[in-house]
């Protein structure tokens, strides 16, 4: 192992028990210059494996909490944006929608709709939650499942996405900032990625306590054709990072719009 590659390990364990440290500080553990922790704040910023912040950096989150668990909270915020999420839909005639505990909300009020639609999903429980409306066409893909979010993954579930196109991809995030959407597990994100992909328009949903945060790997950057569905109004950097890149920010109620 090069000595840069002992070093960035070092730092990531460094960031690991402190969670946000700055880099004079990093530099006096790490016995080098501010400028060499600079370059490898940098690299390691490049890759997702940290997030810098002004004067230092925090370590990104590489886990969520189990579905199980991520069920019981913030219930109120998301079956909020559960119902925007369905007024949203508009005309839309087929969906992708992502594993979670926000989208699976959304699949609770989505199963109220009256007007047919296709839905194809990586997910159990929004599978079996939309088969119980006869007007819904449903889809499970395929694939490797995921004991603890009820998802599949794998090259079956990316080669059968590929076959499809939707008029809209609903998913979560584990973390939202300026730079986009960002999901914890490796796995899972592929599976994202490959329906953002494979769909006219994104559309994230994301309680506030996403907000600043960005996970293992970026499932989406800030687009033209992405709408993030959120309780509560992001901090000035992501709300203008939206507004620059033209994407549309719904936030509260349905007419508190950008």
């Amino acid at each position: 192992m090069s000595n840069k590659a002992r070093r960035q390990d070092l730092l990531l364990s460094v960031l690991e028990t402190n969670a946000s440290i700055r880099v004079n500080e990093l530099a006096d553990q790490l016995d080098v210059s501010t400028e060499t922790v600079r370059r490898d704040l940098s690299e390691l910023d490049s890759t997702g494996r940290i997030k810098r912040t002004y004067g230092g950096a925090m370590r990104t989150k590489s886990f969520e909490p189990a579905l199980s668990e991520r069920l019981t909270q913030h219930i109120a915020a998301r079956e909020k944006i559960a119902q925007m999420a369905v007024e949203y839909l508009g005309n839309s005639s087929s969906l992708f929608i992502g594993g979670g505990a926000t989208t699976l909300h959304f699949a609770r009020a989505l199963r109220q709709t009256r007007r047919p639609l296709t839905v194809l999903t990586p997910s159990f429980s929004i599978a079996m939650e939309l088969s119980i409306n006869p007007a819904l066409e449903v889809m499970a893909l395929p694939g490797i499942v995921e004991p603890n979010e009820g998802v599949v993954w794998g090259g079956e579930t990316l080669n059968c996405i590929e076959k499809f196109h939707t008029t809209l991809a609903v998913v979560g995030a584990s973390g939202v900032d300026a730079k986009g959407i960002s999901e914890a597990s490796l796995n899972i994100a592929h599976v994202y990625s490959a329906m953002i992909r494979n769909a006219d328009e994104t559309v994230v949903l994301a309680d506030a306590s996403k907000f600043g945060e960005r996970s293992l790997q970026q499932t989406v950057a800030m687009q033209s054709n992405l709408c993030v569905i959120t309780d509560r109004r992001p901090d000035q950097s992501i709300s203008d990072s939206i507004l620059r890149h033209g994407a549309r920010l719904v936030c509260g109620t349905m007419d508190d719009e950008s």
